[in-house]
């Protein structure tokens, strides 16, 4: 179980050494436009993946004319700490040194709904292997090294394919690019088929007990291609070897791998802007209920709530993340009351990346 029990953002964008011991509930976090609450729940986010879900640059999240950010906390009694500057990463538990991003995400799951990240349904085939691959992941965290094997191999492929040598080295690296590839999308169809099985959660303010969902994972291969066999996909990549080598990459494959998501029958890009944000935020929160139930309690973030969701929305999803007892991280402008049992919530204000605890 994720739980933040102390969080220190000593540089990140306007947050400069605040210090905050979490409540394990609900944290809300109230202020006005620009003051900092979505860069603490981006730093949030950036403790638990050494990246933020804004920017790829460095330079934009650590603070005008400092050269490295850093955050450390305590969670589940580990001490973390990450110092990054640009040409520098450095994280640690409890002082011994980690080199692996995925050790944080392992010890933090974090699930963020924010519109600066854009929505699951109706979004883009890259963000929707995010969300596919974090469950993944987190369900059956050994095969991280089956994507970075699938990555050197792609990276080999393309190498070949663009500088036209010999095809025996492209042969072996095709004969890994279907091993790996099987393995990558058995494990998304096992996570699809958990998730699917997941008891159908009661949040009628999104959707309605009577609404038929799904969605259907597009694995990357043609359709007369069997995703699931190593010589079918094996096959295939040596007799389009060819018409590879003419666009010098390889254009199949579970790295453009996507899911069609669906309600009544309907597929996604037919939904108003509005119904893909409320399955998105549907299939965010089956994603951590699914997680929970397999005792992984992950903890989170959602970034500006009132501004996506009506107050029915807001009550009922807040409810239904207290009683799965994970910990919530929430930002507000303070438009609207959101009614918090005070027992389980500790409120802040955020004043030009100052916290104040109210």
């Amino acid at each position: 179980m994720a739980i933040i029990e102390k969080l220190h953002i000593l540089r990140f964008r306007n947050l400069n050494n605040q210090y905050l011991e979490p409540n394990t509930n609900i944290n809300l976090f109230i202020g006005g436009n620009g003051q900092g609450k979505t860069n603490l729940i981006e730093a949030i986010y950036y403790l638990g993946h050494s990246r933020s879900f804004k920017s790829k640059n460095i330079k934009d999240v650590v603070p005008f004319e400092k050269e490295f950010l850093q955050i450390d906390a305590v969670v589940d009694d580990v001490r973390v700490l990450l110092k990054k500057s640009k040409n520098k990463n450095t994280i640690l538990f409890n002082q011994q040194k980690v080199s692996s991003n995925s050790k944080l995400t392992h010890l933090m799951p974090t699930q963020i709904i924010s519109p600066d990240r854009g929505f699951v349904v109706g979004g883009s085939p890259k963000l929707k292997r995010s969300y596919l691959d974090w469950g993944v992941f987190h369900v059956n965290p050994s095969i991280l090294k089956t994507y970075k094997s699938y990555n050197k191999a792609l990276k080999n492929t393309n190498s070949l394919l663009t500088n036209n040598n010999n095809n025996k080295q492209l042969d072996h690296w095709l004969d890994q690019i279907a091993k790996l590839s099987v393995e990558i999308s058995s494990a998304r169809v096992d996570y699809i088929k958990k998730l699917k099985n997941t008891p159908f959660i009661p949040l009628k303010s999104l959707i309605k007990q009577n609404n038929k969902f799904d969605f259907l994972l597009q694995s990357g291969w043609t359709k007369d291609t069997n995703h699931l066999d190593q010589e079918s996909i094996y096959k295939y990549l040596i007799k389009n070897r060819g018409s590879f080598a003419r666009i010098k990459h390889l254009n199949y494959g579970p790295h453009k791998a996507t899911i069609d998501y669906y309600l009544n029958n309907q597929n996604e890009q037919l939904f108003s802007r509005g119904e893909q944000k409320k399955l998105s935020i549907f299939y965010w929160i089956m994603q951590v209920l699914m997680l929970v139930e397999l005792n992984i309690k992950p903890i989170v973030l959602i970034d500006d709530i009132s501004s996506e969701l009506d107050q029915e929305k807001i009550d009922s999803i807040l409810d239904f993340l207290i009683k799965l007892e994970v910990q919530i991280f929430v930002t507000d402008i303070g438009n609207k009351p959101l009614s918090l049992d005070k027992k389980i919530a500790t409120i802040y204000h955020i004043d030009k990346g100052v916290i104040v605890k109210k």
